[in-house]
């Protein structure tokens, strides 16, 4: 053999071992550079993404997931000028960059067009090293006017826990209106008022859980965000609410409570337990769904005339009675009862207390079997410990038509119907609704296109009781 035969195994090996490890820094390598070059370029992400900038502040969110962000530049031009919102660079990379533009504090800025130019570049090798770019252009108006509001017809008496009523009418860049108290906002509905149909009607509530010394705010917004804001002046007078101490027994709490948590494992516990699992959660859970119902208003009215009361029927409860249950002689737990409860015979066929539409139907929890109808413009009305339903969600129903019968359903200790009137969203009291002349004096008049003027004198020509202001 010779020399150069004996040499060749010697040098396969090592021209193996050198592409081995030639491939295996070839791979390493690739590894390490690859996500270098990643191509997705940032997000710019506008909220609210609008054609117009206002009183309300835009937010512009630039991210970047990959490579990170290596460059953030903002301007808006208007008038012929160029004003910086950002110009940042990072060493390092930056996942995310927020810019805050707000109109009233931009020097310089008058309204009109403007144009908002927002460019990023992120840290990737991409193109050359540059990395990726995005780049948003928007046209937009700027506007920091409020719209106007013009108070047609006010409420000068509301009842506390009660529902009052205004018409007004708003400039036309108006997005939104309404009137907000507390937490609570109740929208205006256009097209309801006799031969003025860029008036606006709403219905609004001083709800019996918000302090008395609060006052309701007229309030209008328009598509920048600009808001302008009316208070209302009106008197709050007085309701009594009543207190009430019930005694629970473990009977009851054995076969008519336990019975409510469709949760097997929730039934376990002491009698007080379970009584408070049901009279505090499984409520609210059941509050809230009543809410989430109403909420959702029609904006078209129903209804006509004043509400019925079930007929030949005796109030047992009232509204927002506050209770206390007591169990073996100690206050377990409380609650505000937020409607009617109306007796008759066992059974009793029960009837729509106005024309409207079937909002819902169905097992409520403590509620027992419900109907919600929906009589528009954000008012419904509920009926509640049903032994049988009568009609299904979407159904047209007129006034006095049967929709059920009454029962002792949920969380009732015997049979009766449960009714409850809600503004969006909110309970109010049901008595004023089947008060004819509270109707006539407060509600018509407006639906009729008469000015505030001519409502208050008419309420002045007849004798007024005393009222005092309700302390809460």
């Amino acid at each position: 053999m010779s020399a150069f035969e004996s040499g060749t195994p010697n040098r396969n090996r090592t021209v193996l071992l050198l592409s081995s490890i030639v491939t295996i820094g070839l791979l390493a390598g690739t590894w390490y550079l690859w996500p270098r070059f990643e191509r997705e370029p940032p997000q710019i992400r506008l909220a609210p993404d609008a054609d117009v900038l206002g009183l309300a502040p835009m937010e512009i969110v630039v991210s970047d997931r990959g490579a990170g962000l290596k460059s953030v530049t903002a301007t808006l031009s208007t008038g012929g000028a160029e004003q910086t919102l950002a110009a940042e660079q990072y060493a390092q990379p930056t996942s995310e960059h927020k810019i805050a533009v707000e109109a009233s504090k931009l020097k310089g800025v008058k309204e009109g067009p403007a144009v908002l130019r927002v460019s990023a570049r992120d840290h990737s090798w991409w193109s050359w090293f540059s990395g990726n770019e995005t780049v948003v252009q928007k046209n937009l108006t700027i506007d920091v006017t409020p719209p106007t509001v013009d108070l047609v017809a006010d409420d000068r008496y509301v009842n506390f826990g009660g529902v009052g009523v205004i018409v007004y009418k708003t400039s036309a860049d108006t997005a939104t209106s309404g009137i907000r108290i507390g937490d609570d906002f109740f929208p205006g509905y256009p097209g309801q008022i006799k031969d003025l149909p860029d008036h606006f009607i709403v219905f609004f509530a001083h709800p019996w859980n918000v302090p008395a010394d609060a006052r309701a705010m007229l309030v209008a917004t328009d598509r920048a965000g600009n808001t302008r804001e009316m208070r209302l002046v009106y008197e709050l007078k007085n309701v009594n609410y009543k207190k009430s101490t019930i005694a629970l027994s473990d009977s009851f709490i054995q076969h008519k409570v336990a019975p409510l948590l469709k949760d097997v494992s929730a039934r376990q516990g002491s009698a007080k337990e379970i009584f408070v699992r049901v009279n505090k959660d499984l409520r609210k859970e059941n509050e809230d769904k009543i809410a989430a119902i109403t909420k959702k208003g029609t904006p078209s009215m129903f209804w006509k005339g004043a509400f019925s009361q079930l007929s030949n029927s005796k109030v047992e409860a009232n509204f927002a009675d506050a209770r206390s249950y007591s169990y073996n002689n100690e206050i377990i737990d409380s609650a505000y009862h937020l409607g009617y409860d109306l007796s008759v015979t066992k059974q009793y066929p029960v009837e729509s207390a106005n024309s409207g539409t079937v909002a819902y139907t169905g097992e409520l929890g403590i509620y027992g079997n419900v109907v919600i109808l929906d009589h528009g413009l954000g008012l419904f009305t509920l009926y509640g410990h049903l032994s049988s339903i009568d009609v299904k969600a979407g159904d047209t129903v007129t006034q006095r038509q049967i929709i059920g019968k009454t029962g002792e359903t949920g969380l009732a200790a015997g049979d009766h119907l449960h009714f409850g009137v809600y503004l969006n969203g909110v309970a109010v009291l049901p008595v004023e609704w089947w008060d004819p002349k509270w109707i006539n004096d407060n509600i018509q008049p407006k639906l009729e296109g008469h000015s505030g003027e001519a409502i208050a004198k008419a309420q002045q020509s007849a004798p007024r009781k005393p009222v005092r202001k309700k302390r809460h």
